[in-house]
């Protein structure tokens, strides 16, 4: 598991970024029971180059990670081992991973990896698997014995269900599922919340919500155990007062929900203009916020955003709302993207590979927006992260008698999550991509 990358005095990894790496232990869980299974996370330890006798190397790999990813796969690849990688970077750009590595997984692993795993065997590893049909997600049970010895925060992560139906212009999750959704059999879900026994879950799927009938049937089942989660899901909750009381009943303490922006013209250009209706804001957080449910929410500025004004106006539109956590991000030109595509045509791109630039740390804008500089853009974005998590906005903030002050344990969570969130709004800031 690659890191991103590390500040040169920065000693611990970003506390939000060290969860249970689940797709890892997923792969553990196909693998066949007579290979023998050793994970490294380069996060939180040392990868031991030196001494490892594994005879094939699997990373997963995001855009994120790209620049780490091939340092690693160097490495091992100058000790002779066969390097192979799978993931959203190597499904949406696989050529260029195939510069790096032996072999490039193409989609879900479900359905090939014992066959990869068998030519591996028999000395026949091709350069490329592709899924062609999404697998059925029946009898899915993640091997978490990887993680043994590793500290993760104490959040328990399931997957109820992958992929999402919108079509958002600068998503990749969209294009690795191609507009579809695939959900897993209630009562393997139970089972694996039983199992782990934790207090607090995180649904790792990209929409809890994307089929409702599917979701209430969750949250009816949940309610038994008397836990407490979060996941993300889509604005049109509000519109179904069942579903939000199931969720509530269910354990649900937050969700995430992409508000992206307060501009018709940016919800446009960036394909969400359907689902995203700012007229109806207002009444949807209210909507929400009856049921008890706090709010994380995410905005996105670089398509037409002319001066500070919107960051202003989304600021205090934040504020007013009282949200658990506010995200102020720029726009990210992922490859295999619509938008990375479009600013490609335009011209407007800085880097034709970002994420491979020896000089691009976290927080940096690649590409031009029509309006502002990508310095300012950038700047503004962290001005207004600092702000939202300031002294004077956490209190303001904390008062919301429908969320966060409704109990001792909801005051923990924001305290909790504010405190991290806070923090990390400095350590992100400067992170290099790539070698520590």
């Amino acid at each position: 598991m690659p890191s991103v990358g590390r500040k040169l005095k920065q000693k611990k990894y970003l506390k939000t970024w060290l969860m249970e790496p689940l797709a890892i232990a997923q792969l553990a869980s196909l693998t066949p029971s007579h290979v023998d299974v050793e994970f490294f996370d380069d996060r939180l330890e040392l990868i031991d180059y030196e001494n490892n006798d594994a005879d094939l190397i699997a990373i997963n790999i995001e855009t994120y990670t790209a620049r780490r990813a091939y340092e690693i796969a160097r490495k091992f690849k100058e000790k002779g081992k066969k390097i192979i990688m799978g993931g959203f970077h190597a499904t949406l750009n696989h050529e260029e991973v195939l510069e790096h590595v032996d072999s490039v997984l193409i989609g879900e692993a479900e359905n090939i990896w014992k066959d990869i795993i068998k030519d591996f065997e028999d000395g026949n590893l091709k350069k490329i698997y592709k899924a062609e049909q999404r697998p059925k997600l029946d009898g899915l049970s993640p091997d978490r014995s990887i993680y043994k010895g590793k500290e993760y925060l104490k959040l328990g992560l399931i997957e109820a269900g992958r992929g999402c139906y919108f079509s958002c212009n600068f998503c990749s999750v969209t294009n690795f599922y191609k507009h579809s959704y695939t959900a897993r059999p209630v009562e393997d879900i139970i089972k694996e919340v039983k199992e782990l026994n934790y207090r607090y879950y995180f649904f790792v799927n990209d929409n809890i919500c994307a089929d409702f009938d599917y979701a209430k049937k969750l949250f009816k089942a949940l309610i038994p155990l008397k836990i407490k989660w979060i996941s993300q899901a889509s604005i049109n909750i509000s519109k179904d007062k069942e579903l939000l009381r199931l969720m509530k009943e269910s354990g649900c303490i937050g969700v995430l929900i992409g508000f992206e922006s307060l501009s018709k013209s940016s919800l446009e250009d960036m394909g969400k203009p359907a689902i995203n209706k700012i007229s109806t804001y207002e009444k949807a957080i209210d909507d929400i916020y009856e049921y008890g449910i706090g709010i994380y929410a995410t905005f996105v500025f670089g398509y037409t955003e002319k001066d500070e004004y919107y960051f202003e106006k989304t600021y205090e539109f934040a504020r007013r709302n009282k949200f658990l956590l506010v995200a102020f991000n720029h726009l990210v030109p992922f490859p295999g993207t619509p938008l990375y595509k479009k600013l490609e045509k335009e011209g407007r791109l800085l880097y034709k590979k970002w994420w491979l630039e020896p000089h691009f740390r976290f927080g940096d804008v690649a590409f031009r927006p029509q309006h502002m500089s990508p310095e300012k853009l950038s700047f503004l974005c962290h001005v207004y992260r600092k702000k939202f998590y300031s002294f004077s906005s956490f209190w303001y903030r904390f008062f919301n008698f429908k969320t966060s002050f409704r109990s001792l344990g909801s005051m923990y969570v924001f305290f909790l999550v504010n405190i991290i969130s806070k923090m990390d709004v400095r350590k992100r800031k400067g992170l290099p991509l790539g070698k520590k």
